[in-house]
């Protein structure tokens, strides 16, 4: 299954002025040693939950000014995006048929508040003809070594209350309804056989690393039965998933700890940080080029 692509629309003067400021910062915090600063950014990222609504294009725009900081194109059913990094503030997250004018009357749109330092994950779940959304709240706070969080969020239309089990008789979901999500449960890291039941009916069998933060979804099959995919949120270093999208590893997967949401800014060397905005301003050069 391909993965959507994502295509950033933030104009890239003003990317350049904020990878300045960010030097600026970066010299001073390098100055104080030890000093941390909060993120000014929040997090968002759209998950596709509705069984029969074919892969859709996603717009981020912002509710003031009307700007469309990104673009996904290509998010199919069962696939979740990167975690997408934009200033506090509240966006309208829309979804049109793929390849279809983005200007056009969408399948559905959401409008949603991001917080500094909060990630969040707007999903579209339901039948074609009944689509809807919500926007959950993520928890990404690491768990100890050996040691996974795990979620259950239940997008299956053909079961209205599922069950999800452990072969070991531990309860993750009792009840759950379409478009809900239980709280974060932790476990040991390994692998877990999961049973489904309520109204559904299925198993499935996830590997959790440890350190790692993950969602598992409840989603239907072709034959009528339910199954569970793991979607990775957070994880811990040395565990990082190649790919973001397919296995929902988002931009936490591509950042270090100190980048992450909750986490405080770890000073930079001076050089370094020169170094790396630098570079920065002259990949957005040479794509801006390219565009042309």
């Amino acid at each position: 299954m391909p993965a959507p692509t994502t295509r950033p629309r933030r104009a890239a003067r003003a990317l350049a002025a904020g990878l300045g400021a960010l030097l600026a910062g970066g010299l001073a915090l390098a100055a104080a040693g030890s000093a941390q600063a909060a993120p000014a950014d929040g997090w968002a990222r759209v998950a596709h939950l509705s069984p029969d609504t074919k892969s859709v294009d996603v717009r981020l725009t912002a509710l003031a000014g009307g700007d469309v900081l990104y673009e996904l194109d290509g998010v199919a059913y069962g696939q979740v995006s990167d975690y997408l990094a934009m200033p506090a503030g509240t966006y309208v997250v829309s979804m049109v048929p793929a390849g279809a004018d983005p200007a056009g009357t969408p399948v559905v749109s959401q409008s949603v508040d991001v917080v500094a330092g909060t990630p969040i994950t707007v999903a579209a779940y339901g039948r074609n003809a009944d689509l809807r959304t919500t926007v959950l709240q993520d928890d990404l706070t690491p768990p100890a070594d050996g040691e996974a969080r795990i979620r259950v969020v239940q997008a299956s239309t053909e079961a209205p209350s599922v069950d999800v089990a452990t072969s070991t008789g531990v309860s993750l979901a009792q009840g759950a309804t379409t478009g809900a999500a239980t709280g974060y449960a932790t476990v040991p890291a390994g692998r877990w056989d999961l049973t489904l039941g309520g109204d559904a009916s299925g198993t499935a069998a996830v590997d959790l690393a440890g350190g790692t933060v993950s969602t598992l979804l409840v989603l239907d099959e072709a034959s009528g039965r339910q199954t569970v995919k793991p979607v990775l949120d957070a994880a811990a270093p040395g565990t990082i998933p190649q790919q973001g999208v397919d296995t929902g590893a988002g931009w936490l997967a591509t950042h270090d700890d100190a980048a992450r949401p909750g986490a405080g800014v770890l000073a930079l060397g001076g050089v370094a940080l020169a170094a790396a905005a630098s570079a920065a301003v002259i990949g957005l050069r040479r794509r801006a080029t390219a565009a042309r």
